[in-house]
Parts: structure tokens; sequence; C-alpha cells
């Protein structure tokens, strides 16, 4: 599947929010000011993912990471990462909460951080500051994606 494009849709989509429903994956937010979901689509125009961005004042919150079940398995996480990353203006750094997935973000680039190194910006999000359980691995991009 080499042709994804993210196309860009509103945090109300109801694909979005029944695919980060059945992921476990949370919602609470997702129709706040500030966040930027985006499908993934094969180039027939399947859908095979979704994922979201929140700008943090110069660093930005990637969240709500999603491939659809028929397409697990293929890599396909990655790219949807990697093509993610290539949209932002790289001013900052990029950082993420996760309960359950911290080997694949590791294997892509990122690495845990502590809590108490990250920028007030991102742990103001409502993710990190109410949404998330404490216990969840903040993590912050470390190297390029390839």
């Amino acid at each position: 599947m080499s042709a994804i494009t993210l196309e860009r849709i509103e945090g109300n989509d109801a694909g979005l929010k029944a695919a980060l429903t059945e992921a476990h994956l949370p919602t609470d937010d997702i129709e706040d000011q500030g966040r930027t979901f985006y499908r993934a689509q094969s180039s027939d125009g399947r859908a095979i993912g979704f994922l979201g961005v929140e700008r943090c004042g110069d660093d930005f919150f990637l969240r709500s990471v999603v491939v659809l079940p028929d397409y697990r398995g293929q890599g396909l996480g990655s790219v949807l990462v990697e093509r993610a990353m290539a949209g932002l203006d790289h001013a900052g750094d990029v950082f993420l909460a996760t309960t359950s997935a911290a080997p694949f973000f590791t294997r892509i680039g990122f690495s845990e951080i502590q809590r108490d190194s990250v920028p007030a910006a991102v742990l103001a999000t409502r993710q990190l500051s109410s949404i998330c359980p404490s216990s969840a691995t903040i993590m912050r991009l470390t190297r390029p994606l390839t």
C-alpha cells in the first residue's frame, strides 16, 4: 500500500470517533479547539487509520494514532506517523502519551521521558492534565523518522 494520503477531518468525524472507541483511545476532547485530525487513506480512497496532532506553543502533541483492524500488522502505523510528522514545521519537539504502545513508538524514534521534563504547554493539554492516567508513558521524538 504505497500511496497513503492524509486527509484533514474534523474532530466530530464519525469514523474517527468509532475507530478511537474501538481501540480504547480517549474521545473526550476530540471536538475541542486546537486539535487537527487526519484520516489516512489508501490510493483507492479506503480509510486505513486516523491520527491527531495538537499544537502546544512551539511543540506538538501526537495523539490518537490508530490503524483500522483490517490493515494492522503491515507497518502502516509508522507510515501514518511519518506522514504526519512531515507536515509539521518542526519548530519544537513532538510528544505523546501512551498506556500500551511504548514499544511501537520506541521503534520509530520516540524515547520515554519523565513528566517533569515535559514543557508546560504540553502538560496543560487535556490529554495529559486530566484524561490520560498518571501511569501513562510520556515520550518525545528523539530522532528523525525514516
